[in-house]
């Protein structure tokens, strides 16, 4: 069995490149390493690069900065305690204890030591002076940087009332998966409020532990929001096919306890749902709070121009980074993995290229959810209030590709068990007209 992930503080270069992570941000999110924000681990507040020589050194290092380059100093800094980890997994694999937090792990400590990072672990970023050009952390160290990426990522949404109560929990990081972890683990009644990708998720592994298992929300269907109703009513029926009861289109008005300990959760109908475990999913909010006062322009996420350029030096990727959208002419914030990673990879290039020489980020997104059988994948977006149109399979069997358009433009492609299927589907992104059904 492999080491578990490394904890604390790993000491590396003398160059002044550094990479702060700040409020809780997962790297869900820089490639490799995990950078962004939302589904790697180690909260990324700031990426500080000082001095350093850009051209490219023989053989460069598999991380981005050191593969295009980057010889100086660089610093990451994160507020948990472990090692920079992959987040997806934490609610499947991990909270069904098939995988160990080991399996989670980015990159074992060699290949740390190997990038030569100053890497801090279990500190906080807590300010930011663009003008000064130093980033404050929650030990009171003060660290200067050339270039700066941000991938704070996000922080989970509570709820008004509960969070006091013991069994009531959110999901967001490595710890949290291992503590809810271990109470599934005493067969509890469990209800998950929220039926959006995480409560989805969370909802299907406790009942494939043989949990007796309640899934609340507001919308018509689970993944409502997300991908619509259409593909939405086949996830709800997926999770009545295996024994979740679903309470949908009501909101929770209580958290009941005893002695400290969660009880019940009391519906908007009158419904009393007995629960010793409850797991609030209700969505994310940015991690920006540590950046008011710095003068970065932020409004769901730190606003960025095209090329993920926050300020003069300063970048943004992932969960975190809200940019230009030119389909659409107004703006977009992604919680993806694989947006965390290549807007990492974007955002670095434009950073060591300088404003001259920046590419703008128009990535296609693509994500996907693992839902007992069901594997469901997307690219582009997938509206609630698109025209959804099936082109291959059938939604009865559990096997098919669809496409989502507005305006009779395809603005999206999904598919249901359907993954070499859905890739020759994903180029009619962005096309209007008919396209011929496989």
């Amino acid at each position: 069995m492999p080491p578990p992930p490394p904890r604390g503080r790993h000491p590396t270069t003398s160059a002044r490149l550094r990479i702060t992570i700040g409020p809780p941000l997962t790297v869900r999110h820089l490639p490799p390493l995990g950078w962004g924000g939302g589904f790697f681990s180690g909260v990324l507040g700031v990426a500080v690069f000082c001095g350093g020589v850009f051209p490219p050194p023989p053989p460069p290092p598999p991380t981005p900065l050191r593969r295009e380059g980057f010889t100086g100093t660089l610093t990451l800094v994160g507020d948990e305690l472990w090692a920079p980890y992959d987040r997806p997994p934490l609610s499947k694999q991990v909270l069904a204890g098939s995988w160990e937090p080991e399996r989670t792990v980015l990159r074992q400590e060699a290949d740390l030591q190997r990038l030569k990072l100053d890497l801090r672990l279990g500190c906080r970023a807590t300010g930011l002076d663009p003008a000064a050009r130093t980033v404050t952390l929650a030990d009171g160290d003060r660290l200067r940087y050339d270039g700066l990426l941000l991938a704070t990522g996000l922080r989970p949404r509570r709820l008004p009332f509960g969070h006091d109560l013991a069994g009531v929990h959110v999901l967001r990081t490595l710890d949290d998966a291992l503590t809810l972890r271990a109470q599934l683990g005493a067969g509890p009644r469990v209800v998950v409020i929220g039926a959006g990708f995480l409560g989805s998720e969370i909802a299907a592994t406790a009942r494939g532990l043989g949990l007796d298992v309640s899934l609340v929300d507001t919308e018509p269907t689970p993944l409502a929001r997300q991908v619509g109703t259409f593909v939405g009513g086949l996830v709800a029926d997926l999770h009545r096919d295996h024994g979740v009861r679903l309470h949908l289109g009501h909101g929770v008005t209580e958290v009941t306890g005893a002695r400290g300990r969660v009880t019940a959760v009391l519906l908007d109908d009158g419904t009393r749902l007995p629960a010793d475990v409850v797991v609030v999913a209700i969505g994310s909010v940015p991690a920006v709070d540590w950046l008011a006062g710095s003068g970065l322009p932020l409004g769901d996420g730190v606003r960025c121009d095209s090329h993920c350029r926050a300020a003069p030096g300063v970048y943004a990727a992932g969960d975190v980074a809200n940019w230009p959208d030119p389909a659409t002419g107004g703006r977009v914030r992604l919680e993806q993995r694989m947006n965390a990673t290549e807007q990492a990879r974007a955002a670095v290039r434009n950073l060591l290229a300088g404003p001259g020489d920046a590419v703008p980020y128009t990535p296609v997104p693509f994500g996907w959810t693992d839902q007992y059988d069901a594997k469901i994948q997307f690219h582009g977006s997938c509206p609630a209030d698109a025209e959804v149109e099936c082109v291959d399979g059938d939604p009865g069997a559990r096997g098919f590709v669809a496409l989502y358009r507005l305006h009779g433009r395809v603005v999206g492609a999904l598919g249901w068990n359907r993954v070499r299927a859905l890739r020759e589907y994903r180029g009619h992104i962005g096309t209007a007209g008919p396209v011929k059904a496989g």
